[in-house]
């Protein structure tokens, strides 16, 4: 079993950068894909980002393509999700994941979840 834990959320200005971090226990960190998915007040969890095992291969939602970048180190067991040029439809709490099987994109794919971190965008 893997435990998450997200940290790197907080209040921001529209415009501004946020980089969330997701420390994984347990050694297996680095034979998984990782997802970050965020949760809306009222909203659907939704897909953001992913990452394959080595780190080669990323995907992003539509909506946050081109400001949210996704990484990982394996060294340290962690992800990592640099957001820039953040907008008020960006606010979520935002949910790392280790990837099971199924869709890249689909909640229900992923095994392990963290907590959560909060992350508001003021206008």
């Amino acid at each position: 079993q893997v435990q998450l834990v997200e940290s790197g959320g907080g209040l921001v200005q529209a415009g501004g950068s946020l980089r969330l971090s997701c420390a994984a226990s347990g050694r297996t960190f680095s034979s998984y894909a990782m997802g970050w998915f965020r949760q809306a007040p009222g909203k659907e969890r939704e897909f953001v980002a992913t990452i394959s095992v080595s780190g080669g291969r990323t995907y992003y939602a539509d909506s946050v393509k081109g400001r949210f970048t996704i990484s990982r180190d394996n060294a340290k067991n962690t992800v990592y999700l640099q957001m820039n040029s953040l907008k008020p439809e960006d606010t979520a709490v935002y949910y790392c994941a280790v990837q099971g099987a199924g869709s890249l994109y689909s909640a229900i794919s992923y095994k392990y979840w963290g907590q959560g971190t909060q992350v508001t965008v003021s206008s």
